[in-house]
Parts: structure tokens; C-alpha cells; sequence
């Protein structure tokens, strides 16, 4: 999604945040099974993602964070709507996760590029 805020195209993406939180280490079977399974390859390879990476919090072992960034809300629902969805559904099933999730939209109109050291 483009925005036009003062006559300067700024560029919309989203990404989410997903704790998958299991026990006895179900998330992390999760994550390396999503990953192994080539399900993580194939939603990389989809039309408008950015990134699809999982991270392991320090303080919480029964916990994985996926990071996943899209480049606007249609290829998110494109990418829902795919059957791809389901097998992702059933994996969470099968390793009995609950999830908590937050969406954020970024903005990227360099406002604060003076403050990021790259």
C-alpha cells in the first residue's frame, strides 16, 4: 500500500508478531517442522511477503517468535486465503499451541533515519 502524505509517496508494510507458546518444547518441534517441511520456503517465495523468521525469546524456552512482514494488507489475505493455511493450522493443532499475536503497519518516510545507526 502507498500513502501520499504531503504530496511524497510513502511506502505501507505490515508485519506480525506471533508468540507460539507450547509445552515441552512443542514450539520449537513446530517451528523446526515448519521449517524442514519446506512450508517456510514456500511462504518466503509468496507475492508480498518481506520476511518469515523465527526467533527464540532468551527468558521463555517454551516460546517462538515469528516475524512475519508482508508488504500490504492484500498479499497478507491473499496469502490466508491459500491453501497452504490449512496445513499450518493443522501443525498448530498437532503440537497443541496457543498463540498471541500483534500487527503492526510501518511506515517508512525517513523521519527518523537520523536516529538509526545502520
Amino acid at each position: 500500500m502507498y500513502n501520499c502524505i504531503k504530496d511524497k509517496v510513502i511506502f505501507m508494510s505490515i508485519t506480525i508478531h506471533i508468540f507460539y507458546t507450547g509445552k515441552n518444547g512443542s514450539a520449537k518441534m513446530f517451528m523446526d517442522e515448519m521449517i524442514n517441511s519446506g512450508i517456510v520456503d514456500e511462504i518466503r517465495n509468496e507475492k508480498g511477503n518481506l520476511k518469515y523468521e523465527y526467533f527464540v525469546p532468551v527468558n521463555d524456552k517454551e516460546t517462538i517468535l515469528l516475524i512475519d512482514s508482508w508488504e500490504n494488507q492484500e498479499a497478507l489475505d491473499i496469502h490466508h486465503s491459500l491453501p497452504l493455511m490449512k496445513r499450518i493450522m493443522k501443525l498448530r493443532e498437532k503440537y497443541d499451541l496457543h498463540m498471541k499475536v500483534e500487527k503492526f503497519e510501518s511506515i517508512n518516510d525517513d523521519k527518523d533515519k537520523s536516529f538509526i545507526r545502520e
